[in-house]
Parts: C-alpha cells; structure tokens; sequence
C-alpha cells in the first residue's frame, strides 16, 4: 500500500472511532494522533487489526485498532462468545475461565471479558486476583470448560498487554478455531454489537481452592521423594520478577519438600510497572541480577526466576568456581530431559511407550539423549500450542514425559496444556536435590550430559524492527533467504534446507526435495551443515522481530576439553554472526 493510500486508510479508520460510541478518552487520544504532524504513530495505531499469533492476541496499550484496549479486548471476546454460541449450540450451558497478570490494565481487560461472556449467556469463572497463566489452563480441563482467556503480554515490556485464548483441551487455540474467531471478530462491523453489560449471576470468582489442586497435581510430578528429604535445606533463591508466580511458586516448593526458600522483596511486589528490571523477561541476564545478588548474600547454591504470567523460568547455578552462571534455554531443557529419562529408566519406570516434545529451534542434543534411551521424540513448531496438540493426539496411547523450546518455556506434566514455571521450578530444585544426593552440583551434572552426548552451544539472536516499515523489512529479509539461499554456513557445507512456509526440504547430498510433515506451514527456513551447524530464522509471531538460532557442535572427551570445545563453539559462532550481518 502506498504512503498516500496508506495514511487516507488510516485516517478514515480513526475518524470512524471520533465518531463512533466509544469513551472520551480514547477519542481524545485519536484525535491527537490526527492532528499530530507526525503521523507514524496514527498509522502504527489503526493500519491492521491485532490478530491472533503464536501467542494469541498481544500490542501496544492504547487507542486504535492495532493497540490493546478495551474495545479491542471486547472485540475479541465478543467473537469468541459468537463463535463458542456456535460451536457448542448443543450444549445447555457453555463456559469459560478467565485469568490476568500483573500488567497495568489487566484486571479491567479481565473484568470486561467476563461481563462480555455473560453478557451472551456464557458461565465465566473469574480468578479472584492474579494468577499464573499454567493455572488457567488447568482449570478449563478441571472445570469442564469449552473455553478460557488469559490477559497477559508474557515477557514483553510494560508498554505491551495481551489476550491468550485457549480451547476445551486447555491449549492454546490452533485451527482452524483461530481462524473461524478472527473471521467471528471482523463480523463485528461496529462498537455497538460488543455486548459491554454483563450478567453478574453467570460470573463466579474462583482461587484458593484451584490452588490447592493445582499444586496437588505438581506434587504427584515427583521422582525423587527420598533425595528432596535428605537434601530439603538446599538454599534457593525464587523471584517472581513482579509478577504471578508469587502465588503459586514458593507454595509448590513447599509442598514438594523444600524448607529453605529465599525471596527477594522488592520483587515480590506486584506492578504492571516492573519497577526493578529494564525487561521482564528471565532470557535476559539483567531480570536476573537483583536474584543473583541475593543468592551471593546468603550462599545460596541456585536462582529460579519467573516471567509476570509465571510460564517461563529462568535460572542461575553456581560453576566450578563457584560464581553464578545464567542457564539458557537449552541448556535447562537438557537438563529436564536428562534427569525425566534417567530417572525414569532408574525407576524401571520406561514401558516403551514413552514420548519427549521439542520446537525445531531448540537443540538438536535432545534428539541424541532420547535415542540413547529408546524414547520417542516429536518435533514441533515453536508455540506451546503444537507440543499440547501433540500431547492430546497421543492421550491414552502413548506417555507424555516433558517437553519444552528455547525460548525457557517447559512442561513437566500433561495436565496442563502450556508452558509451566510452577512445575518447571520444582523439577529444577529437585534435580538440584537428586544431583547433590548423587555427589553432583547442577553444573557437573550438565558436563556430564555434554561428555557423554557431545558439546553444543546455541545463540538466539534477535532483530527489532517496528511498526509497519519493520514488518515490511522482515518479510523482505525472509523472502530474500528465500531466493538466495546460503550453501555454506561458518566455513562448513550446507547439506540441508528445511522450508517450513513450503513444508520442503532440500537435501543436497542425495540431491532430493523431501515433503515435511507438520500439521500446517510456518514461516520458518532452517539450514544444516556438514559439521553439525544448524540455523533457523523466523519471524516472531509475538514482538516485532526477526529472530536467528544458531546452534554449533563440538567434541570433548574430558572435563579439561569442555573450556576448549566453548571456546571453539564462540568462535563459530561469531563467525556466523558476521557472516549474517547480525
């Protein structure tokens, strides 16, 4: 669209809201953005409408129609309900469940979306507070919901909120139920069909006693009741980072077993305004530091740290030296998987039928731990969505282990269908109890896995690029990977290409193309090499950003190789790096 057209579009679309039943204050802010003489911001605001991605419904707070607001929230919920009326006509009663975060402005989106569903005659069961997003989704398949939202933007800064919506399984919407909402919510043509005024007889508030279930269920994730007993007194530091998992966390930990749980207060306190981190998001090292910090304080032997919507961890274990290390996304899924297939093996608990999940971003090392041990490995697109729907295609067939992706998202049970830092942070400490019962600390125990599988060290690393002149800039960057594909990464050989936006690979040793089976394209290139290098570029379906994961391989035989075989894998990697441009 052409910059003239463009900003004619966008106009017309902002005077319809000055002239529509919409509140004061935001016909003031879209006035402002007319009359402002810079018009980038009234562009960003109203040149698409939020849709559903990998993380559902997620943007700026603000007035337009790209920006997360009460009346696109009622939009959203309102085709949710048009469409659940339909889908489950034959029902007597159809309900939902609702969740929020600590963000500024997710109470009131919370609140909303349940006078909306009951507005149309749908039960809501409403969290009395904040809550976890792991909790919501247990509650659908607890409660015998068709639906359930949460309000919540993850990880993304404090400008930004969010709406996930989940299904009857207690996933995270796939299709083609996402695409049959949104095609629900375009129909809505005006403010006026959003059924603001609810029902407060269809909205039951609900808490303390899903909690005690919940945690319930964490309780019965447990392998090693007798090590957590021995080595109950392990210090540990836990921080919310403002957020949700200050609900549910440290009353896990202390179910399980764990009696010498560190907070770090200032964290504690709940704000949509994350008042101690740049970022609230446990991938970056900063969220981090005021944990570690009081880790150092009180000798603490590990650090567990959780995103506001509490589905993600991020942790810190001590080295050789005894300083605190940052564990990366891959590295915890090693570590998961390792201890969940070792464990069960020493248990005699492996019948053959078990199953492991991992995204194709994430390290190709789990492929090689779970053909070690005989288990079954799915791989799936990035989106906890794909690993649920995995997990529900094999219900009552085959065992479910865990499963995971880069990105410090895990599940550790099937009785939650996303990611779950409550059960993550209990698996984490008690593999921290199962290791020092074992004469081992958390990172002798990741050597031993590089030792025995092989060294493998992964970088993510991602490019922003905003507004509209941002998007346009990662769909060209794609198709230009596209049309000129790379045959040679970091010096080795390509011999692989996967295209996930034409489920193709090309395979240049045999000199074949191969179908891909995955249940839909995604827009994702992955690239092999010789030497073992793998690359994947994709486009966030959340954030505005283009991102590479780049994972390299190495050899040590030793614990004296490791120092060498990182050294080597940074060298490549940054070789990589400059290669790419990034």
């Amino acid at each position: 669209m052409e910059e003239e057209t463009l900003l004619a579009f966008v106009t017309e679309k902002a005077q319809s809201w000055i002239k529509g039943d919409y509140d004061a204050a935001t016909k003031e802010e879209v006035q402002q953005m007319l009359d402002s003489e810079d018009k980038s911001m009234l562009v960003d605001a109203f040149y698409k409408d939020l849709e559903f991605g990998t993380g559902g419904l997620r943007g700026i707070m603000g007035a337009g129609s790209n920006r997360m607001n009460i009346y696109t929230v009622g939009s959203a919920t309102q085709g949710l309900s048009n469409y659940l009326l339909k889908e489950f006509a034959d029902l007597n009663e159809i309900k939902v469940v609702i969740g929020h975060d600590c963000r500024n402005n997710s109470r009131k989106f919370a609140e909303i979306s349940a006078d909306i569903f009951s507005a149309n005659g749908i039960k809501v069961y409403l969290y009395e507070d904040l809550r976890p997003t792991p909790e919501i989704s247990y509650a659908i398949r607890k409660l015998g919901c068709q639906s359930g939202i949460m309000i919540t933007a993850s990880h993304n800064p404090k400008e930004y909120n969010g709406y996930k919506a989940y299904w009857n399984d207690g996933a995270q919407v796939l299709g083609p139920h996402d695409k049959n909402i949104i095609a629900e919510v375009n129909r809505i043509s005006s403010v006026d069909d959003i059924r603001f005024k609810g029902n407060n007889k269809l909205i039951e508030i609900i808490g303390k006693d899903m909690d005690k279930a919940f945690i319930n269920e964490v309780r019965k994730l447990v392998l090693s009741p007798e090590a957590i007993e021995r080595q109950h007194d392990i210090k540990m530091v836990y921080t919310p980072i403002h957020g949700t998992g200050i609900t549910l966390v440290p009353d896990a930990l202390k179910a399980i077993g764990f009696t010498r749980i560190i907070h770090v207060p200032e964290q504690d306190v709940i704000s949509g305004d994350f008042p101690t981190v740049v970022s609230p998001n446990p991938e970056e090292p900063a969220a981090l530091d005021l944990a570690i910090k009081k880790a150092m304080e009180t000798d603490a032997a590990l650090v567990m740290a959780t995103d506001p919507d509490g589905d993600r961890i991020g942790t810190a274990i001590r080295d050789k030296d005894g300083n605190f290390m940052l564990v990366n996304g891959n590295q915890t899924m090693l570590i998961y998987l390792y201890y969940l297939m070792n464990r069960r093996e020493e248990l005699g608990l492996l019948t053959g039928k078990e199953y492991v999940v991992k995204t194709i971003v994430t390290t190709e090392l789990v492929k090689d731990i779970a053909k070690k041990k005989g288990i079954e490995l799915f791989d799936c697109y990035t989106g906890f969505k794909w690993i649920a729907e995995i997990i529900r295609k094999n219900e009552g067939v085959k065992k479910y282990i865990g499963g995971g992706e880069e990105s410090y998202g895990f599940l550790a049970g099937d009785f939650v269908r996303d990611k779950d830092s409550v059960s993550a942070c209990t698996l984490f400490a008690e593999i921290a109890a199962w290791a020092k019962d074992n004469g081992k600390t958390m990172y002798q125990l990741l050597e031993e896995i590089y030792l025995e599988y092989g060294y493998s060290k992964e970088v993510g690393i991602s490019l922003v690029r905003k507004g509209k002149e941002g998007a346009d800039e990662i769909e060209a960057m794609m198709r230009n990977f596209r049309a000129n594909p790379m045959r040679s990464i970091g010096g080795s050989p390509v011999t692989l290409i996967k295209d996930f936006a034409k489920l193709e690979a090309t395979d240049y040793v045999r000199n074949e193309q191969i179908a891909l089976e995955m249940p839909t394209t995604s827009n994702v290139i992955q690239y092999f090499t010789e030497e073992g290098t793998k690359l994947s570029i994709r486009p966030s379906g959340t954030e505005p950003k283009i991102k590479f994961y780049i994972e390299v391989r190495g050899v040590a035989r030793s614990h004296e190789d490791l120092p060498q075989a990182e050294n080597e894998a940074n060298m490549k990697i940054n070789a990589i790096r400059e290669e790419l441009g990034i």
